[in-house]
């Protein structure tokens, strides 16, 4: 535990990648195979489930360090952070373990959920009082099921080949899966992991049902012209929905997001439909909710409730009937196509979709409404001008923008450019002049500085006098403001805090920011009626009085944004 507290504090400390990726190397050296089995389940994204409720910790961590609630709610409002609240209030360590960070999880952190408050009370007691400060807040992070490094997965992966002494796309390829809560890391697994290579073992041996590591898109908001000669492009739209992997080998299927969640069981109209793919097949693509019959897909909202729902209902299954739009085909007949142009891949993706869809029960089409299996088709154009054109409609579709493919580019691993280029080109994003209402303090090294806010728009009051406006809350962002311009605002939010919620401050209404979103859309469970996506501040109005900002009625209008010609 001593030796991974001291990593999360180095890769905390800097924002270098170089001094990351050295940080890695150097625990990876050093760390047994059974503890560097559980960092590399953290650091590539694992998400530990809570075994203590925040309630619990809250109040046993007050009862240890002799404080009163009240007390120690001030010290956590202060501070902003619950793990490092208890790390700072605790006593000295009577004594500190040398407990490895594998026996740390599996024999002390797992076994605490369910627990009696008395049970806990006594487990707690004994670890806080094993540990040093850096190893209570880790501790605290893994059992409130807090626990966030700034690390990329990409880089992990670079640190273990560089141990490997491999090719980091490799790694990447066997770290597939790693997060998977029905395997738990250990030091067989981890000895895989960066095992030399031999060309008669397949990262498949263990788990056929594995998909490949993901190639991800580059953003794009130049002109098109940039690019070069059209024709060395392929144009798609880009779907609003859920990047996912389809792999059907040894007579099942698997169905795969690229945050490596299992969702078969979630999507069963796209797994009976898999199921008619030959063996060996792995197709890349987007899963969408879209109704037989409509011109465009539901909004991307329509499906949060059979990603958060742990059973589907069939009211589910009707209100948000799924498909899946294939994009890529990166395996057939057990081949890995991957290093094939993309240009090949998509011409082998179309003859098997039509195969397959013309020879099955029904005689479906891929252009048949009610099919949960379809290939994103080309778009035509002869210049950048009419692809322009077409990008611009991307609204009224229903979609985010149009996604730009190399011909000659190959499936890559992460966001590379080695292996040719895809890129995504948004439309630009709705946007909104909104008044600051709420702050509350950030996380990690924001901890000490109110970063992430409300904003409001104006709305009419048919109950109050003359039908007066009020501020309606909307949106939520922390994203967007320099460190200077975010420093400004905490001293606002400091100097003009009206009232106290727990950790939210409301704040005198003066503040104007724009505000963009990525979609919009009618919601019962908000105070203003609607819902936006991804909101985040593009800029701070400071030529804008707080009167001066939008409505409701300006949100409610782009609702029904009229169709680009």
């Amino acid at each position: 535990m001593k030796r991974f507290a001291a990593l999360y504090n180095a890769l905390d400390a800097t924002t270098s990648t170089s001094a990351k990726l050295a940080a890695l190397v150097d625990y990876f050296r050093a760390a047994p195979a059974r503890d560097a089995a559980w960092a590399v389940y953290f650091l590539a994204g694992g998400k530990p489930r809570q075994s203590v409720p925040t309630r619990v910790l809250r109040t046993l961590a007050a009862e240890r360090a002799g404080l009163s609630e009240w007390l120690f709610d001030e010290a956590y409002q202060a501070v902003g952070d619950l793990a490092e609240t208890i790390a700072h209030v605790m006593p000295d360590a009577l004594h500190t373990s040398d407990l490895g960070l594998a026996d740390w999880i599996e024999t002390r952190v797992l076994i605490l959920r369910g627990l009696s408050p008395e049970a806990l009370r006594i487990r707690l007691g004994e670890y806080w009082d094993q540990l040093d400060w850096g190893g209570r807040f880790l501790l605290t992070k893994l059992i409130g099921g807090g626990f966030r490094v700034g690390v990329s997965r990409q880089l992990v992966t670079r640190a273990l080949a560089e141990i490997a002494g491999i090719d980091h796309k490799k790694i990447a390829q066997r770290m597939v899966g790693w997060t998977d809560a029905r395997h738990m890391p250990d030091a067989a697994r981890y000895l895989q992991l960066v095992a030399a290579l031999d060309p008669n073992v397949s990262h498949l041996d263990h788990d056929p049902g594995l998909p490949y590591p993901f190639f991800l898109a580059q953003p794009w908001q130049q002109s098109p012209d940039t690019l070069g000669d059209p024709a060395n492009w392929i144009a798609e739209w880009k779907w609003d929905g859920i990047r996912g992997q389809i792999v059907k080998r040894e007579g099942q299927v698997w169905l795969w997001s690229r945050g490596e969640d299992l969702l078969t069981e979630r999507f069963p109209e796209i797994a009976a439909m898999a199921a008619l793919l030959p063996d060996g097949t792995v197709l890349d693509g987007e899963i969408i909710a879209w109704r037989a019959g409509d011109d465009k897909p539901l909004p991307f909202a329509a499906m949060q409730p059979r990603i958060t729902r742990k059973t589907v209902t069939r009211k589910i299954l009707d209100d948000a009937p799924a498909i899946f739009i294939a994009y890529d085909l990166l395996e057939y007949e057990g081949i890995d196509l991957r290093e094939q142009t993309q240009c090949e891949r998509r011409a082998r993706l179309a003859e098997l979709l039509t195969q397959l869809l013309t020879e099955s029960p029904g005689g479906l089409l891929p252009t048949s409404p009610d099919i949960a299996l379809r290939i994103s088709h080309e778009l035509p154009f002869d210049n950048w001008s009419a692809l322009e054109t077409l990008q611009r409609s991307s609204r009224a579709r229903g979609v985010e923008g149009l996604m730009l493919k190399e011909r000659s580019a190959r499936y890559g691993t992460g966001r590379t450019r080695s292996s040719g280029l895809w890129l995504k080109w948004k439309v630009d994003p709705y946007t909104a002049d909104a008044v600051l209402i709420y702050a509350q303090r950030g996380h990690g090294r924001r901890a000490s500085l109110y970063t992430d806010f409300t904003f409001a728009v104006w709305d009419r009051n048919p109950a109050a006098p003359d039908g007066q406006a009020v501020l309606v809350p909307f949106a939520k962002a922390y994203s967007g403001l320099t460190d200077a311009e975010m420093r400004e605002v905490d001293a606002f939010v400091r100097k003009t805090t009206v009232e106290k919620f727990g950790p939210v401050r409301s704040v005198t209404p003066e503040l104007v920011f724009e505000i963009g979103f990525e979609g919009i859309q009618l919601s019962p469970r908000h105070k203003s009626g609607i819902a936006v996506r991804f909101p985040r501040i593009l800029r701070w109005r400071r030529d804008k009085p707080a009167s001066e900002a939008d409505t409701l009625e300006t949100l409610q209008g782009l609702l029904s944004e009229p169709a680009e010609s």
